[in-house]
């Protein structure tokens, strides 16, 4: 059934615009409580259905939580309110409670005035393809409110904060400490605002919290993982040893060494891979996507460890590594998994991965990551007026195959639209860092022509 309103990561858009209005997300709650209760899907736990419903900073989290959490009353379900939370948090705490879902309220890295809603299953899961389907066709049947006594009920989680902590704590080795290091940890003024730094310095580091003040209106403004500059200054200015930059709700993850120098996610992933192939305990091979630079593809075969990408999404990610049973996998963008540490992509898990990496080896990122010589790879994003078709248009394939041809098999294009808002991503990789640019850049232009 295709979809109309679930993209690759949820519902997501600005909010007061459709879909993202209270009358839709109340009947949104509805829908979702109703065919989330049932029998096959509900926790077999819980004597009636229950879910946990997380969000991030921004203002309009009030407004959608207070008219999820009707719906699903209306549909018979318990809510379960843990207030700020990252993402990966609504997804451990679903699984740690037995409910039957979990909800996080989020737009992710998008700016405050978006917003959207995103469903785990039970097992802390993205909800498959075919339940948010049953969702939607759900949504068109007449709001039938239960009855007063079978309404459900809505309580605050007061511990799910400490609970996740300690379950993120429990992903760093037990013999290894960050005693001795200094680090600077960028919330991006989201989820991550409390619980982030906390972790760090229960570990042992001294931590330098910035873009942990949010507002309902600063999120992912000039802070965070989508604009790690602001981190990795803050890294040179204190003299730390390494930076950390969370998205707004926790599942994107940037670095920086001591210099400044920044690492994106086919860095990070490719440190915590080495460390476990060191370590022998990496089970099976790794996960990219049609981003993931060439070269770490490359390095990774060199090393004997199998590659495969999956599309762009870190949904299509983790199901990919489910078909291959391998447990490590992630996008540039900073999405990394490390499925033997939770079910979902975690920025601060990742991150803890990482630091193990060169703690244990006693090296700089850029140390351990050395073998690893990234092609230059240029990414552009095309905004569109509204959602269109532009990529086979005559000149944008002509574009295309122009770039395909200069770079002669020793490079790779790509055009992919966005899954979460109006944008063509522009994608071109080459060994000529000059040449790449301009080839983007022709590109661009021809879809901005087009559209």
């Amino acid at each position: 059934m295709k979809r109309q309103y679930f993209g690759t990561d949820g519902i997501r858009g600005r909010v007061g615009s459709a879909p993202i209005t209270p009358e839709f997300v109340l009947r949104l709650g509805y829908a979702a409580g109703r065919v989330l209760s049932r029998a096959d899907i509900a926790s077999p736990h819980r004597d009636r259905p229950a879910v946990l419903l997380g969000k991030d900073t921004r203002i309009s989290g009030y407004m959608l939580e207070s008219a999820l959490e009707s719906g699903l009353s209306a549909a018979g379900v318990d809510t379960l309110l843990s207030g700020p939370m990252p993402t990966p948090g609504v997804a451990f705490l679903t699984r740690a409670l037995r409910l039957s879902a979990g909800i996080m309220i989020s737009a992710s890295h998008n700016p405050f005035e978006d917003n959207g809603i995103k469903f785990f299953s039970a097992e802390g899961l993205k909800l498959p393809d075919a339940v948010e389907s049953e969702i939607e066709a759900m949504m068109e049947s007449p709001l039938e409110c239960r009855p007063s006594a079978q309404l459900g009920k809505a309580v605050r989680v007061h511990d799910g904060e400490g609970r996740y902590m300690e379950f993120c704590k429990g992903t760093f080795a037990k013999h290894r400490t960050l005693r001795g290091l200094k680090l600077v940890v960028d919330c991006s003024h989201g989820a991550c605002y409390r619980l982030g730094p906390r972790v760090f310095e229960e570990l042992g580091a001294e931590v330098i919290a910035i873009g942990n003040h949010p507002n309902g209106v600063n999120i992912n403004d000039r802070f965070g993982a989508t604009h790690p500059r602001t981190m990795a200054k803050s890294v040179v200015e204190h003299g730390a040893d390494f930076g950390i930059a969370f998205d707004g709700d926790g599942d994107r993850l940037a670095m920086a060494d001591r210099d400044g120098t920044l690492f994106d996610g086919d860095q990070l992933l490719f440190a915590i891979v080495k460390h476990r192939h060191e370590a022998g305990r990496l089970k099976g091979g790794v996960a990219g996507t049609l981003m993931t630079n060439f070269a770490l593809e490359r390095r990774l075969g060199e090393l004997g460890i199998a590659f495969a990408r999956a599309k762009v999404g870190d949904r299509y990610v983790l199901e990919l590594l489910h078909e291959r049973g391998w447990d490590c996998g992630g996008e540039n963008s900073g999405h990394i998994l490390a499925l033997d540490c939770h079910s979902t992509g975690d920025a601060i898990i990742s991150a803890l991965q990482v630091l193990e990496a060169v703690v244990a080896a006693g090296q700089s990122l850029a140390q351990f990551t050395a073998d690893l010589v990234l092609l230059p790879q240029i990414l552009l994003n095309v905004k569109l007026a509204e959602r269109k078709d532009v990529m086979g248009a005559p000149a944008v394939m002509q574009a295309v195959a122009a770039a395909e041809a200069s770079l002669a098999g020793r490079g790779r294009v790509l055009l992919r639209p966005s899954g979460t808002e109006p944008v063509i991503r522009v994608m071109v990789e080459g060994e000529d860092p000059v040449r790449v640019k301009a080839l983007a850049e022709s590109i661009a232009e021809a879809v901005r022509k087009a559209a």
